[in-house]
């Protein structure tokens, strides 16, 4: 029980030594290091002020670090280069694991702007002293069974005029076949039969993969219909209980940037809202208009085209082309050439008036995103996530242009220190936002004005 100590004394005492001897060593390397260095020093500078030595040599000079040896261009291009590949390996990250939960994304998004368009009415009701369930309600069903009216009008009116549609089709056949015969293009009876065969024998020997394209537009019409029902879901909720999503959606945010997130929410809000209703009256402008004008020219399928103007008008600068391309086709082979241009003239025309008079007047400065950034918006969107990331190319565009806006305005007002008036910018970055349960219970807070976040 006594040597215990003394062989632990004599370790201790042995590490002891041991770690002052190394600390000597370490010193008078330190020490030789510096000597080295000055003595460098003074080689160079002799070599630089006197001539080449008694032997005959010049004196090497010191070589530079290898940091100070790259230029600051290429310094400043290699720390941009790494932190870009760091951001777009986590944007990489964050696509595919939206694209894993595309039909959640897209449900979502699609609640979130049928809630933009929707919610001011509740918020209508609630001043009127309707209670938000029964307001929730009474707009989701309004909506929703106006969204299912007119998708059953098209079905009907597609099923009722499809036996003329094929009779008109077949005439304009004949009649483009005639045309074709006796147009400046040359083009024989015999042309024409060959490439009616080759239609007919490449519909045969594809039979397996129009099978095969059956079955999964059955898998298709399963995710429709399931994100059909997400969106309801979604859209409920966010009607009903949109203020406390957004205030525990905030609780996520740091503190130190929840003032900044807390003031753009409300103005990406008003944003979206304004371009949903926008968009909604622009695209029934043009539906009545292009409808009235294919009607009165004889066109078939007058209401189902009109329709299909106003859902394609919710992508920008495409849709209307496809419409009005659909619509010219149909015209063109059941009344004719003269027709096919005349409804190409009535499309041109609404067209136009629609971006130079309807979108400035409807829209106004509340959506201002230029047409470059329009079009280019439109074509990722779609390359990424097809017809779907073209309806939310745009909208998401606008609503990113008010966040920056805002927050380069609030930056600036900070640097200036004055605060931004009547916003949560005028608080200290330091100041908390108040949670939901600070808040004052009277549910009317929730849908005040129809233009906070949901």
């Amino acid at each position: 029980m006594v040597r215990t100590p003394r062989w632990i004394g004599r370790v201790g005492a042995g590490l002891a030594e041991l770690g002052e001897r190394l600390e000597e060593r370490r010193a008078a390397s330190e020490r030789q290091h510096e000597a080295r260095h000055h003595e460098a020093e003074k080689e160079s500078e002799a070599a630089v002020g006197h001539p080449p030595t008694s032997e005959g040599a010049p004196a090497a000079p010191a070589r530079p670090e290898p940091v100070t040896a790259v230029p600051w261009g290429v310094r400043v291009a290699a720390e941009a280069g790494w932190r870009l590949l760091v951001l777009a390996g986590a944007l990489w990250v964050v696509m595919q694991a939206l694209g894993a939960v595309r039909l959640v994304v897209f449900s979502f998004a699609a609640a979130l702007l049928i809630t933009a368009l929707l919610q001011p009415t509740v918020a209508r009701l609630r001043r009127h002293g309707v209670p938000r369930g029964p307001a929730t309600a009474l707009t989701a069903i309004f909506g929703f069974v106006c969204l299912g009216l007119i998708g059953w009008f098209v079905v009907w009116q597609v099923t009722a005029n499809f036996g003329d549609l094929s009779r008109q089709l077949q005439g304009g056949t004949e009649q483009m076949k005639r045309w074709l015969l006796h147009s400046p293009f040359h083009v024989t009876e015999k042309q024409i039969d060959q490439i009616s065969r080759k239609l007919s024998d490449s519909i045969t020997r594809n039979t397996d993969k129009i099978t095969s394209l059956g079955l999964q537009g059955v898998t298709v019409l399963v995710e429709i219909i399931t994100g059909m029902l997400l969106t309801v879901f979604c859209t409920l909720f966010l009607l009903y209980d949109g203020r406390r999503v957004w205030n525990w959606v905030l609780k996520l945010v740091p503190a130190a940037a929840r003032p900044a997130v807390a003031g753009a929410g409300p103005r990406a809000w008003r944003t979206l809202t304004a371009y949903v209703h926008g968009t909604v009256i622009v695209a029934f402008i043009d539906a009545v208009f292009i409808g009235i004008g294919i009607f009165f020219l004889g066109v078939p399928l007058a209401v189902p085209l009109a329709v299909f103007v106003f859902v394609f008008s919710f992508v920008p600068l495409v849709g209307a082309v496809v419409s009005g391309a659909l619509a010219v086709v149909v015209g063109l082979v059941t009344q004719g050439v003269f027709t096919a241009l005349m409804v190409l003239a009535v499309v041109l025309a609404v067209q136009q008036i629609e971006g130079h008079v309807l979108q400035p007047f409807i829209l106004g400065r509340a959506v201002r995103v230029h047409p470059l950034a329009v079009i280019l918006s439109v074509a990722s969107g779609g390359l990424i996530a097809g017809i779907g990331g073209a309806v939310v190319a745009v909208p998401l565009v606008a609503v990113t242009n008010t966040v920056v806006s805002y927050l380069y305005a609030r930056q600036k007002a900070a640097a200036r220190h004055q605060p931004l008036p009547g916003t949560v910018g005028a608080q200290s970055p330091a100041t908390p936002l108040p949670s939901p349960q600070d808040e004052a219970p009277d549910e009317a807070q929730d849908d005040e004005g129809g233009s906070r976040s949901p």
